[in-house]
């Protein structure tokens, strides 16, 4: 009897990015790539809220494709922030742990673009929550002509000097280009038992 196994609906991928756009044109041409692939494909955008720089790109294609937007701020920093006009769910939380905790909790993967240290911290707690198997959720870093080699190579740094732990290995993937997000993340997702339905009988349909 032939099996067919039924992936889970991808629904919303958060993008951790900056608020600034580089100096490198394309690393925002990488945020607005994967703006309208979001949108294209029906997975939500969940963000940081804002409406500058490589944040705002992303969000604004999203939105100017018919994508849903969801923005997610600490409420400090709603008197420096404007979000983008049109998103569909705005949601305000106390501190940025409840934030990055919200976000984790209405994503179903991440993607760090380009940013500063606030997106290396974001995406790097993802990476950890997957080193201690709190979390099966894909992590992408968007290694965008380079822009995340040293941090791949302190990792590897790191690895070489056993301070992570062949048990506790990371669970990420880094790609080099934007249209490669999608895909690799619906790949890791279709690889994942935790990602799949019942399986249904063809000769039943």
């Amino acid at each position: 009897m032939t099996t067919n196994r039924v992936i889970l609906k991808l629904k919303n991928i958060c993008v951790f990015c900056g608020t600034g756009n580089g100096k490198d044109p394309a690393l925002k041409a990488s945020a607005t790539r994967l703006g309208e692939d979001l949108a294209k494909a029906g997975i939500g955008l969940v963000y940081g809220g804002g409406d500058l720089g490589l944040m705002g790109e992303v969000a604004n294609t999203a939105i100017a494709h018919g994508g849903h937007v969801t923005a997610i701020i600490p409420q400090f920093l709603e008197q420096y922030v404007r979000p983008v006009e049109g998103v569909q769910d705005y949601i305000v939380t106390k501190t940025m742990h409840e934030r990055k905790q919200k976000m984790f909790d209405l994503s179903d993967g991440f993607v760090a673009l380009p940013g500063g240290v606030g997106t290396a911290e974001e995406v790097i707690e993802q990476i950890t929550w997957g080193q201690l198997k709190q979390s099966h959720k894909p992590v992408i870093l968007a290694n965008i002509n380079g822009y995340w080699q040293h941090l791949l190579d302190q990792i590897e740094h790191m690895r070489s000097e056993d301070f992570i732990h062949p048990d506790f290995e990371l669970n990420f993937k880094a790609v080099g280009k934007a249209e490669e997000i999608l895909p690799t993340i619906q790949g890791i997702l279709s690889a994942h038992p935790d990602y799949l339905e019942e399986d249904i009988h063809l000769d039943d349909l």
